[in-house]
């Protein structure tokens, strides 16, 4: 059974088609303006493709795994072969299962919830809160943030050295920052933690946008990422890999589709048999459009080549850095160093800015959106500007008195549905605001800049 999809278009010299390309947005200075959306890491607009696919199924829904019709045997079929092209879009080794979640957030706290007792994890404090946080009801050891690539693995291998020589352990780990881009030495992570008799989770949400990420290629035990990162509508994740820690665990949540049989028991309660596989920490009817959507996603992407896509987007960093090099009041932010590889994520500061104003100004005056502040990446961001406070009063700063620095930076973020005007348009709008200030007036709402339309 199939529904239709449609054509994949395989140049990479221009962006792919993406959702919103064409939408306009006022300036307060008057008029409008196509919208630049320069907030991929947050999240990417879906591409065009995605979204013909889901339309092209929306006529034929119907109920997975639970109905005896044309239409629930169809979405039931499309549902299982998602599965599939994910576990290729991943490389998966022969036996991994894919778990289909809510998002990366959701996918690593369904496995915080599988992990055997006494598991120590070992986390950096670089990780984005969704990789940071789960792992509440376990041991965890927080890593300080390391300053190269072999820092990281020795970093980690000193800490696994030195943590009890038997009892499972779990690393955590980040396959592209949220906040600086750049790429972490995943291959050689996974080797230390396996050579420590650790396993590793990659939190690839923002490594798989950008670059094909292997399980068996990279040997991690597991991965977690979100469609709507990957250019699939919000919604949507995925948790692939190694099925016994999730098989032995009870269903992450209770309902059904995780449960295979239910009984009464004399005592008024029930006896429970839990489905083994994917579908044990899948209760409740699943989320087969948002499956749909990840798979085509997947699909779009690797028939664009991941390498293309890859270059394409070094030149749309290097613009950015080339663009700004002479501009000292603007400081990129990096762990490995300013050459590091990374994906198109940048993050910065402005002299003389609080960046809360200089994002809002970007939008209001030039109708490019950019994300500012912590990046749900409270202590890497902090360690990275630390002895950097912003001055006090600006808009958007913290109140007087607060106790509060000013901390915050500025990302810039871009992918395959980029095209090369919003990032010659960004840089420009960076010079003449560091230039020439902003041309409008802007107070703080709510611990926000935005412009002041009382002018």
């Amino acid at each position: 059974m199939s529904v239709p999809t449609v054509a994949a278009d395989r140049s990479v010299r221009a962006p792919l088609p993406v959702l919103g390309r064409d939408v306009t947005v006022p300036l307060v200075t008057g008029g409008e303006v196509t919208y630049a959306a320069l907030d991929y890491a947050a999240s990417a607009p879906a591409l065009q493709r995605v979204w013909d696919d889901v339309a092209a199924y929306a006529p034929y829904y119907g109920s997975v795994h639970r109905g005896a019709g044309y239409l629930s045997q169809l979405s039931t079929d499309l549902f299982e072969n998602a599965r599939r092209t994910v576990a290729e879009f991943l490389d998966c080794r022969t036996g991994d299962q894919v778990v289909f979640t809510r998002s990366t957030t959701d996918s690593l706290n369904l496995l915080a919830a599988a992990l055997p007792d006494g598991c120590e994890v070992f986390v950096f404090e670089t990780e984005h809160h969704a990789s940071l946080l789960p792992w509440r009801d376990a041991r965890v050891t927080c890593l300080d943030a390391p300053r190269s690539p072999r820092q990281a693995v020795e970093t980690l291998e000193r800490a696994l050295a030195d943590r009890a020589p038997h009892g499972p352990a779990l690393v955590c780990v980040t396959g592209a920052s949220n906040v600086t881009g750049e790429l972490w030495p995943v291959r050689e992570l996974a080797a230390a933690a396996h050579a420590h008799g650790a396993r590793i989770v990659l939190d690839a949400a923002q490594l798989a946008p950008h670059h094909a990420v292997s399980v068996t290629g990279l040997d991690v035990d597991w991965v977690a990422f979100s469609g709507h990162k990957l250019y699939a509508p919000f919604g949507s994740g995925v948790l692939a890999g190694r099925a016994d820690w999730l098989q032995e665990a009870e269903p992450y949540l209770a309902g059904g589709g995780a449960s295979r049989k239910v009984t009464r028991r004399e005592d008024g309660g029930v006896d429970v048999e839990w489905h083994e596989g994917a579908a044990r920490h899948e209760a409740g009817s699943p989320n087969v459009i948002g499956a749909h959507a990840v798979a085509s996603a997947c699909k779009a992407l690797t028939e664009a080549g991941f390498e293309a896509l890859a270059a394409r987007e070094e030149r749309l960093v290097r613009a950015v850095r080339e663009g700004l090099a002479d501009v000292p009041e603007v400081r990129f932010l990096s762990l490995f160093g300013d050459d590091a590889p990374r994906v198109g994520v940048l993050s910065f500061v402005v002299e003389g800015w609080n960046s809360s104003h200089f994002a809002a100004a970007l939008s209001a005056e030039y109708g490019i959106g950019v994300r500012d502040g912590l990046f749900c990446a409270h202590p890497l961001v902090r360690t990275l500007l630390g002895s950097d406070p912003q001055a006090q009063g600006e808009c958007g700063a913290p109140e007087a008195g607060s106790g509060e620095k000013p901390l915050n930076a500025i990302r810039v973020s871009f992918g395959a549905g980029t095209p090369d005007e919003h990032v010659e348009r960004f840089v420009r709008a960076v010079r003449e605001l560091v230039r020439d200030g902003a041309r409008w007036t802007y107070r703080t709402v709510d611990g926000r800049c935005v412009p002041d339309t009382s002018v």
